[in-house]
């Protein structure tokens, strides 16, 4: 909320006390919002500034580059449409995280300290250490809503909702449905759900365990102890332990891994190698580039991926309208759509779509006032509304499977009533 001017000496003041202290502008202003001359960072009269965080190098191999990308292409588009109330999108490219939590905290004081970024979308990675730092700067964040933080804080914001809930709080149930689904049922049947030793993999076994349960599914293997910042050479020790927890030392029918590739790559191979005929399952592995070697190939054969957007597969205009943003964003090549894309372009969406809302005097506090009523519908992720999802997921899902190296949707997209989280 804007500060009371009591005397134009006591506003200098303060600004020359904010220029001292090298701090970020967090909106305030010694105007009325959005009048000529008035102060918001990373916000001209033709411009928006706009950065992202994003995990494209890890220690593991893994990268969200492409999250970039996708961002980008959607930003493209918004200025090709004459941007948002006027303003061009000044979209400056993701930081590079690499999943190291004091490089997200870095990145986010940069974007905001020397960049002057009125926003960050996206935002993705497996460590947000950056979001106090962010919410407290009131800078409107906007990212994939895997993590805690996501969940709650007044300035950010999850694509798709918030993931994990805090208790109190809703889950998203597409992932044991959709397996529901692909199983002829829950009733009867086990699961096993592994994960990396990391808060987030914990946490990630905490909510799913509560999911499956309350989906009709036993239970057979819940532990989220792979080593999180090494990946097993062998998986042995693993496997044998999860193909006999299910009932009389049976193999659960399905093997859910909160992990994403290369572990899930070592993992389904192994399993793979010991015999297992059931169902394996992630939420990572949309990725048609993944396919290029024969080893991956064979990995991901058959397994269901979750998804919580529609599939590449489907046929609706929002979906045409996502593949020739990409392809122009991409210099006008085909190239191989994965999910990252994907979470950019969704991120930069909702932001788009809120201060499209907010009007042509673009502040934190207008943008804040337009997601607090802010509601729509048919997208990607389904329909979106906020402040719902600060606290609970859109819910909304697919499931897809890899069969002789292409993907197929297995489950189509739906959304699911959430459960309570405790």
């Amino acid at each position: 909320m804007l500060r009371p001017i009591r005397t134009l000496a006591a506003a200098s003041a303060a600004l020359l006390l904010a220029t001292a202290c090298n701090s970020a502008s967090t909106g305030g202003t010694s105007e009325k919002p959005g009048a000529p001359g008035a102060s918001v960072r990373g916000v001209t009269a033709d411009a928006i500034k706009v950065g992202g965080i994003v995990s494209m190098t890890t220690a593991s191999g893994y990268s969200k580059k492409d999250t970039d990308l996708g961002a980008k292409a959607r930003y493209d588009r918004a200025n090709a449409e004459g941007g948002v109330n006027g303003r061009r999108i000044d979209y400056l490219g993701a930081e590079d995280d690499g999943q190291d939590p004091a490089r997200n905290l870095a990145a986010a004081r940069k974007l905001v300290q020397q960049d002057k970024v009125f926003a960050v979308s996206p935002m993705s990675s497996v460590t947000f250490a950056g979001a106090d730092f962010l919410d407290g700067q009131k800078v409107p964040t906007v990212g994939w809503g895997t993590l805690p933080s996501f969940c709650g804080p007044k300035h950010i914001y999850g694509f798709n909702g918030c993931l994990v809930p805090t208790p109190g709080g809703t889950l998203n149930q597409t992932w044991p449905e959709g397996l529901a689904t692909v199983l002829g049922g829950a009733r009867g049947k086990s699961v096993a759900l592994i994960a990396g030793d990391s808060d987030a993999g914990k946490f990630g076994i905490r909510t799913f365990t509560q999911g499956f349960k309350a989906a009709g599914f036993t239970l057979a293997y819940a532990k989220a102890s792979v080593p999180a910042t090494s990946m097993p050479s062998d998986w042995s020790a693993y496997t044998k332990e999860i193909l006999r927890s299910g009932p009389g030392g049976s193999a659960p029918d399905a093997v859910v891994s909160v992990m994403q590739t290369p572990y899930n790559i070592g993992l389904f191979t192994a399993l793979k190698r010991s015999g297992y005929k059931g169902v394996i399952s992630d939420p990572t592995d949309y990725d048609p580039g993944l396919l290029a070697k024969d080893a991956t190939r064979q990995a991901l054969d058959g397994v269901h991926v979750l998804l919580q957007f529609q599939p590449f597969e489907a046929y609706s205009p929002a979906m045409t309208q996502f593949k020739a943003d990409i392809k122009k964003a991409a210099g006008g090549k085909d190239v191989p759509l994965n999910m990252h894309m994907m979470t950019g372009y969704m991120s930069a969406d909702l932001f788009l779509s809120i201060a499209a809302k907010a009007g042509k005097e673009l502040t934190v506090e207008s943008f804040q006032k337009a997601a607090s009523g802010f509601s729509d519908t048919g997208t990607l992720v389904g329909d979106r509304a906020e402040p719902k999802g600060q606290k609970e997921s859109f819910g909304c899902g697919a499931l897809v499977r890899l069969k002789n190296g292409r993907y197929e949707v297995a489950v189509p997209f739906k959304c699911y009533p959430a459960i309570p989280f405790g």
